[in-house]
């Protein structure tokens, strides 16, 4: 119980480190909270302090999510009841969690996609792969971040179960999970959805091109 107790607190605290709001300070001289959709996450910071930082933020939010599911989940503290996979999706989720309502910030931080990719990556690399590319044919065809966040999140659950018609089986506890997931991520994105329906959500630029 101690060990589980522990891999919670420190991947939620890993997950809490708040990249956007650091790096904004540090590099701009900013609150990221006070410009663009006022979300403390990668793609408002890609937004508001150009790709550069931008990037450099999501990268760092997936690796909160890697670095939680990988290394913080082989924490053991006396003996432990639970299969591996159980502490790894402990950990991710516990880091997820952290990510968007993160205790530095008073409980306001991202919307959980770059921290759950880093928790599949280490989960399950290949369906990961398939949920970024599918990720990268909605943004740029609608040029919608969040509809292409929400969009990749909702395929998981069917991408496993593809996978395991195609003789790559996942673990039963790791389905369970990309529901859940998928529905955390249609929830932090609710006011996104809002301004879908409404028509007035921003679009992302290719090219210097502008857009809506």
């Amino acid at each position: 119980m101690l060990t589980v107790l522990v891999i919670i607190v420190l991947s939620y605290l890993v997950g809490s480190f708040p990249t956007s709001i650091i790096f904004g300070k540090i590099f701009r001289g900013i609150d990221i909270r006070n410009y663009g959709s006022g979300n403390a996450g990668g793609t408002n910071a890609f937004r508001v302090m150009g790709w550069k930082i931008g990037l450099s933020v999501m990268i760092i939010d997936v690796a909160k999510g890697l670095l939680a599911t990988v290394l913080v989940s082989q924490i053991r503290i006396g003996p432990v009841s639970l299969a591996p996979v159980y502490l790894q999706i402990i950990a991710g989720f516990s880091a997820v969690i952290g990510h968007i309502w993160t205790i530095f910030a008073g409980f306001h931080g991202g919307k959980g996609v770059g921290t759950a990719a880093g928790m599949l990556i280490g989960l399950y690399p290949v369906a990961f792969v398939l949920v970024f590319i599918i990720f990268l044919l909605v943004l740029f065809t609608t040029r919608y971040v969040s509809l292409s966040s929400m969009t990749a999140a909702s395929s998981l659950p069917f991408i496993l179960l593809i996978l395991d018609k195609l003789g790559r089986p996942y673990k039963p506890q790791l389905l369970v999970l990309s529901i859940f997931i998928a529905l955390l991520i249609i929830f932090t994105h609710r006011s996104n959805i809002k301004r879908l329906l409404a028509g007035n959500e921003n679009r992302v630029r290719f090219g210097g091109k502008k857009t809506a």
